[in-house]
C-alpha cells in the first residue's frame, strides 16, 4: 500500500516512521512550509498513486484538503481536529466524490479502548447515585485547541451514559456546579503529549480512569492502520466503525 503523508510536523513525521516499520510506501509528503516535504501543495502530481493520503494539518484546512484529495478520487484518513462543525459537510465531499474517508479525534488505539471502558464505567455508575462524575484532560503548552477533541469525545459519552448529567462546562467555576453538569478541565503547560482522567467519586472513595499517551507513536500506528482499513473501501466512516469490526472479529474468533 502506498500513501500520501499531508502535514508534514511533527506527527506527519512520525507517521512517515510507523508506515516504514510496516513496509507501507511513502507516495508523497505534501506541506506548504517543511523544507523536507516532496510537494507544496495537494495535486494530481503530488498525490500521484497514493491509496490513501493521511492528513495531519489544521482545523481550518481539514474540509478544503478533504474536498481536493476526494476530487482526485483517493481516501483520506483526518487526523486532524477541531473541524467537527462541518461534519455534514465532509460527508456530502466523500458521498458525491464516491470515495471513504475516515475520521477520529484521537487515532490512538489505547485511547479507543479507554473510550469503551468510560462508556461502560458511566452506565455502571447510574446503578448508583452516590457517585459523582468529572473528568480532567493535560496536554502540552503548545496545543491550540482546548478541551482537546478527546476529551470533547470523552465529555459526550458520558453525557449520553450518565443519567445524572445534562450538561458539559469546559469553563473556569467561580461558582458552585449544578448538579446536573459535567465538569470537563483543561489543563496546558510542558510537554505532555496527552493524558485523560475520568473520576467517578463518592464520600467513602475514588474511581479514576485513566489514559496516558507516551509519545505521538500511538496517535501515528493508528492512523496508519485506519489507512489499511480505509483502503478499498466507500463511504464516511469515524473510528468506532472501525474498532467495532476489528472487537467483533475477535469476539468471534
Amino acid at each position: 500500500m502506498k500513501i500520501a503523508i499531508i502535514g508534514y510536523g511533527k506527527m506527519g513525521r512520525e507517521v512517515e516512521n510507523i508506515a516504514r516499520e510496516t513496509e507501507i510506501e511513502i507516495a508523497s509528503r505534501i506541506d506548504p512550509v517543511a523544507e523536507e516535504a516532496d510537494f507544496k501543495e495537494i495535486s494530481k502530481e503530488s498525490i500521484g498513486d497514493a491509496d490513501v493520503c493521511i492528513d495531519f494539518t489544521q482545523p481550518e484546512t481539514a474540509i478544503p484538503n478533504l474536498e481536493k484529495i476526494s476530487e482526485l478520487g483517493k481516501n483520506t484518513v483526518i487526523g486532524t481536529t477541531g473541524w467537527y462543525e462541518q461534519e455534514k459537510k465532509a460527508r456530502k465531499i466523500v458521498e458525491k466524490a464516491g470515495t471513504g474517508c475516515i475520521y477520529a479525534s484521537n487515532f490512538s488505539i489505547g485511547v479507543n479502548l479507554f473510550f469503551r471502558m468510560v462508556k461502560e464505567g458511566a452506565r455502571l455508575l447510574n446503578c448508583f447515585p452516590e457517585y459523582d462524575c468529572f473528568a480532567v484532560e493535560q496536554h502540552h503548552k503548545r496545543k491550540k485547541d482546548s478541551p482537546s477533541g478527546t476529551a470533547k469525545s470523552i465529555g459526550d459519552i458520558l453525557l449520553k451514559e450518565l443519567d445524572s448529567k445534562d450538561k458539559i462546562e469546559t469553563g473556569r467555576l467561580d461558582r458552585q456546579i449544578d448538579e446536573r453538569e459535567l465538569h470537563l478541565a483543561s489543563v496546558r503547560g510542558g510537554h505532555v503529549p496527552g493524558t485523560h482522567s475520568v473520576f467517578f467519586d463518592s464520600e467513602a472513595d475514588t474511581i479514576e480512569l485513566k489514559h496516558t499517551a507516551r509519545n505521538r507513536k500511538g496517535f501515528a500506528t493508528g492512523a496508519v492502520k485506519a489507512a489499511e482499513w480505509i483502503k478499498g473501501k466507500k463511504g464516511f466512516f469515524s473510528i468506532d466503525d472501525m474498532m467495532k469490526e476489528i472487537l467483533d472479529k475477535g469476539a468471534k474468533i
